[in-house]
């Protein structure tokens, strides 16, 4: 077999680079790096965990990088801009590729005429994996070519955005982002205060409608969306979602006002 001028060139296999980005995360960090063992590298952008976190990953084999809170967009561009393969897959601490999911990705990321995948999620609450009340079709652009992305400067909800072809994989990520109901209450609160600063910055104002949005909000995750066909987990969660929703309507409110406090 020759190559070059010859019959033949044999193909090179694209390598593939995981990217986290992680905080205090010792307990899930291990779950979601073994899960993507058959990267060619793994990268943990660390910023100023006070657990074992960087410890936890470079035993699991991954690469630590620290580097302070820059904001979830920026966070996300910085990691980006630390991997070296040809492809990015992009987990948080608390995200598991499933084994259907890590036993597709080589063949997808070897197709020449695709340039970043969708990933489906499947999120549980409290031991309980949530299929209704707006959980169903959840997918996340999350796999992509690292010279065809880049991440939008946002505090929450950044979001990549790649160039050219995307399409969506057939296996799942697990998330678990709660372990319980006061660690759920504790993000809520940050996530909260960062959506309502977005709101405000981009010049969305408090409405006196926005009363209706909690009970809505519910109804809709709950009843339109069959959140009840998921049980309990199911009403939790729905209320959960409409509790957000007023938070994040209620420091906008607190945003506009002279004596407001400024978000942290």
């Amino acid at each position: 077999m020759r190559s070059g001028s010859g019959f033949f060139r044999l193909a090179r296999v694209p390598t593939l680079s995981l990217a986290v980005i992680a905080c205090d995360e010792e307990r899930d960090l291990p779950r979601c790096l073994a899960s993507a063992a058959f990267a060619d590298e793994r990268v943990v952008i660390d910023s100023g965990s006070r657990d074992r976190t960087r410890e936890v990953a470079a035993v699991a084999g991954a690469r630590v990088v620290e580097q302070p809170w820059l904001g979830y967009g920026a966070q996300r561009a910085f990691a980006l801009s630390q991997v070296t393969g040809d492809w990015v897959l992009v987990l948080d601490a608390d995200e598991v590729l499933s084994p259907e999911l890590a036993a597709e990705i080589p063949a997808a990321i070897a197709r020449p005429d695709v340039d970043g995948y969708r990933l489906r999620f499947r999120s549980e609450l409290f031991g309980r994996t949530l299929r209704y009340g707006g959980f169903g079709g959840e997918t996340h652009l999350r796999l992509f070519r690292r010279g065809r992305a880049h991440y939008r400067d946002a505090a929450i909800h950044e979001g990549v955005a790649v160039e050219g072809r995307v399409e969506t994989l057939r296996g799942h990520v697990l998330h678990r982002p709660y372990a319980s109901l006061s660690e759920y209450l504790v993000k809520l609160e940050r996530y909260s205060t960062l959506a309502a600063a977005q709101r405000h910055a981009a010049g969305r104002r408090f409405s006196p409608f926005a009363a209706a949005r909690m009970p809505w909000g519910f109804l809709r995750r709950y009843l339109l969306q069959l959140g009840l066909l998921d049980g309990y987990a199911g009403y939790v969660s729905a209320a959960l979602g409409a509790l957000s929703d007023f938070l994040k309507d209620a420091k906008l409110q607190d945003l506009e006002r002279p004596d407001g406090d400024a978000p942290r």
